[in-house]
């Protein structure tokens, strides 16, 4: 926690921690009060046997807040961390400012092979051979020729997805990991979709960030997000991956910094929200499924 100012909460995506935001953090404070925890099962946070939904993430933020005396927020969040944001929002509208959601989950069903692999019956076994020392050794020596080849369909996201690989090395990360990720994904894809609800961001103002590169969720879930909120706003990072915050921190921090400073935090009116609610009701009865529009970005 740093800085000063309106508060803004960075939230990491999985198998992360809060040392994600490093690059970013310093602008970012300049002019708000920076908080970016570890969740719950990763980073220097606690593992326990515990509830590692997308729910019990939001609640868990709720309870931070609390213990922090901050009542609103505006929240940042990152491939996971973007799904615990849009959850966030929607439990707890009356603190919830303003959205930017970074290659967020949560959206469509496609995701790296690598995840829906993790998420299998038994990946427990593998995933303990796979990170243990002579796995690691064997990784650190092949990796600069699956960096020529592609990074197992990683592209430009192979080198962070490899520091993240490296931090499963005990049993209770490992445990935490495959928690956090059943709880999203299976063998299928991702599980949880938030367009059945998105109608009820309407009025939240939002930025949806996406590197064109993405090779862990891919880029036209932007567009399917960007055109399911009306009002949205969207920034395709032409040369970035899965984490536009480290390929390119510069054009991330100008981005968000000028979505803060150019929208009204957003007001919770609870007469308004059972009308959204009850519009929404309505439509899912009838509306047909949400179309991707074309959108053109810079490079």
């Amino acid at each position: 926690m740093v800085g000063s100012g309106p508060p803004l909460l960075l939230i990491h995506g999985i198998g992360d921690d809060s040392g994600t935001w490093l690059d970013v953090i310093p602008r970012l404070a300049e002019r708000h009060t920076v908080i970016a925890p570890d969740l719950l099962g990763h980073g220097e946070s606690a593992k326990p046997r515990a509830d590692y939904a997308i729910a019990a993430y939001a609640c868990g933020m709720r309870d931070l807040l609390s213990v922090l005396d901050v009542d609103r927020v505006s929240v940042v969040g990152h491939s996971l961390g973007g799904g615990i944001a849009m959850q966030f929002a929607y439990q707890f509208p009356e603190r919830c400012e303003r959205l930017v959601l970074v290659a967020g989950g949560g959206i469509g069903r496609e995701v790296h092979p690598l995840l829906r692999a993790a998420a299998a019956p038994g990946a427990e076994i593998g995933l303990s051979l796979a990170t243990s020392v002579p796995a690691r050794t064997a990784v650190r020596l092949v990796a600069p020729a699956l960096r020529l080849t592609g990074g197992l369909f990683l592209g430009a996201d192979f080198d962070h997805v490899l520091r993240r690989y490296r931090r499963l090395r005990s049993k209770t990360a490992r445990q935490a990991f495959l928690r956090t990720l059943r709880a999203g994904v299976d063998v299928r894809g991702q599980v949880i979709t938030m367009l059945d609800r998105c109608y009820l961001a309407e009025g939240m103002p939002i930025l949806i960030i996406w590197g064109r590169e993405d090779r862990v969720i891919p880029v036209r879930h932007a567009t399917i997000a960007h055109a399911a909120m009306p009002g949205s706003t969207l920034e395709i990072f032409g040369r970035s991956g899965h984490f536009p915050h480290h390929d390119d921190p510069d054009r991330f921090v100008t981005t968000v910094e000028r979505f803060l400073e150019t929208t009204e935090p957003a007001l919770h009116d609870p007469a308004r929200w059972r009308r959204l609610l009850r519009a929404g009701r309505a439509r899912d009865r009838t509306r047909p499924s949400v179309a991707a529009p074309h959108v053109s970005s810079g490079a």
